[in-house]
């Protein structure tokens, strides 16, 4: 009985997520890699649909939902206490939407980070408040239509992942849904670093998004492909590319496939393949220099 609960996964089957949810997926692959001495934290977000309520809960180790804001503050505490319990074995992860990280979280995430203290904080990035409406948030893409951008954003992507940088991280990374070794590979890599990391995956929304559910995979790795979304890692400052595209695809080929980009101008189109253009060789240009 013992040897097949134990080959149980982490994450029960049956949860109510949406058809081809990459959220899902990110959060069972997260904890494939962790293992059971995992607590997990989720704020009220596409994840909480895991997380449940009262005693019922998808998740198969400790979870704990926290407010909105406060995720990474909750990070710190358990952290604390678990030192003081001398148990330095136990891995505490944030597992949190773009929302409750780069805008409502973002004060906590700081504060956390600046602390030093131990946890591994996963922003599932589906760049938008997709859990109570699909309204639009820092995340959210330039021209990209919400239930409050119904014309299409007007402002660009907020940089989180520089702005995290900026702090000194010891441990940082951009991931894919569509690239799951990759972000497995960082998962792994982040077990065993002692402080703070941060790891943002892009995680396609086929609700919010507007495509089939069947295409979640190929949109995350169009993103990449596209250099919308460039996979790599900073260790200590250092900088690596993950996977290297020797040619960048039109960024046309990815809106053209989302209904969200129905009402996207060419302009703003241009201005998307213009930028990932010049963050690919800014980061090629940082790689080779160091």
């Amino acid at each position: 009985m013992g040897a097949a609960t134990e080959k149980l996964p982490l994450i029960s089957c049956g949860i109510t997520t949406c058809e081809g949810c990459a959220m899902e997926l990110i959060g069972r692959v997260t904890l494939d890699v962790l293992g059971p001495k995992t607590i997990i934290l989720t704020p009220p977000s596409c994840s909480a649909i895991i997380t449940g309520y009262g005693r019922e809960t998808g998740w198969r180790v400790p979870a704990f939902q926290s407010n909105l804001e406060n995720i990474a503050a909750y990070c710190s505490g358990i952290r604390v206490a678990l030192e003081v319990q001398g148990k330095d074995d136990v891995h505490v992860v944030a597992f949190a939407g773009d929302g409750g990280t780069v805008d409502i979280g973002l004060q906590a995430l700081s504060g956390a980070i600046e602390r030093e203290h131990k946890f591994i904080y996963i922003c599932y990035d589906n760049e938008a408040y997709m859990n109570t409406g699909i309204q639009r948030s820092g995340a959210t893409p330039l021209g990209a239509w919400t239930t409050t951008t119904p014309a299409g954003k007007k402002e660009s992507k907020k940089d989180i992942v520089a702005m995290l940088r900026a702090q000194g991280i010891p441990y940082l990374a951009t991931a894919s849904a569509g690239y799951i070794d990759d972000f497995r590979r960082k998962v792994e890599r982040a077990k065993d670093v002692d402080g703070p990391v941060y790891i943002h995956v892009l995680t396609p929304c086929a609700t919010g998004w507007r495509f089939p559910p069947k295409e979640t995979v190929n949109i995350a790795r169009m993103a990449v492909d596209t250099g919308l979304w460039p996979l790599y890692e900073v260790v200590d400052g250092r900088l690596k590319i993950t996977r290297k595209v020797k040619t960048l695809k039109p960024v046309t080929d990815y809106v053209q496939c989302q209904g969200r980009f129905r009402s996207i101008f060419a302009d703003q189109i241009a201005q998307l393949e213009k930028g990932a253009e010049k963050l690919y060789q800014e980061l090629l240009a940082e790689e080779e220099k160091a």
